[in-house]
């Protein structure tokens, strides 16, 4: 029997990408794909085990109210959520199962995981620096998987990012602080994208980095964990849990 999903933004780059994939999967069986300015998913979300939402953050709420009405998971991919719509994806978690991430790859999640052992063995005496690089028409920065791996990073420390958290430098700012968590961000071309964190101390540099060639890494990920998360319990999960490797980072 096929496993049922609904992809919204089915129009993007992405939920083309997610069809695609979907398409050479022969468990998986896309019910409806819907452009963000689809108002609902009805009738087709009674018949789905999962949504995966790749649209534009000010439509994820409407599509997760929808989602809970008829017991259904999500799998969220969209990023730039304001703090007033994370709380919100939380309180529908209470509800139904929710995969929250910043990115769906394989490989990056590897990189979460290594970052964070990475972090715990060099401990303080080693600056650190999170680069990351995208195509010219991506909106937001820094990327969420570069806040991701940030978080990572000043989660070991057991602070909050927002007081380690320096977004580029210009000027006379002083000497670099030992706690600070240094984040940058390039935008141009078509680069999918780059993400790497350096680990700097007296005499040595230890660089930890992932590169996308494809989204088709994204679409991969985001479907395996569309097929984990139906029938889960309510919570929110991240693709450290589908791929359980962890609890190594925050959503």
């Amino acid at each position: 029997m096929s496993y049922n999903i609904i992809i919204v933004g089915a129009q993007g780059r992405m939920g083309q990408m997610l069809i695609q994939c979907a398409s050479e999967d022969k468990g998986l069986h896309v019910l409806k794909g819907v452009d963000v300015n689809a108002p609902d998913i009805n009738p087709e979300i009674s018949q789905a085990k999962a949504i995966i939402d790749f649209s534009h953050h000010d439509a994820t709420l409407r599509y997760l109210e929808q989602c809970r009405k008829y017991n259904v998971a999500a799998v969220i991919g969209t990023t730039g959520h304001t703090e007033t719509e994370r709380e919100g994806i939380h309180n529908f978690a209470k509800d139904i199962p929710i995969v929250y991430t910043s990115n769906y790859s394989t490989g990056m999640n590897t990189l979460f995981y290594l970052v964070k052992r990475a972090a715990e063995i060099l401990g303080d005496d080693y600056d650190q620096e999170v680069f990351e690089m995208h195509h010219r028409m991506k909106k937001d920065a820094p990327s969420g998987s570069a806040l991701s791996l940030a978080e990572v990073l000043a989660s070991v420390k057991n602070k909050p990012l927002n007081e380690l958290a320096r977004h580029g430098r210009h000027g006379m700012v002083g000497a670099r602080s030992q706690d600070e968590i240094g984040i940058h961000s390039f935008r141009g071309g078509d680069i999918v994208g780059d993400h790497r964190v350096f680990f700097s101390a007296m005499g040595e540099q230890i660089e930890l980095s992932h590169r996308a060639t494809s989204r088709e890494a994204f679409a991969r990920g985001a479907l395996r964990a569309s097929k984990w998360v139906g029938g889960k319990p309510p919570g929110i999960y991240s693709m450290q849990d589908v791929l359980e490797l962890g609890d190594s980072r925050e959503v």
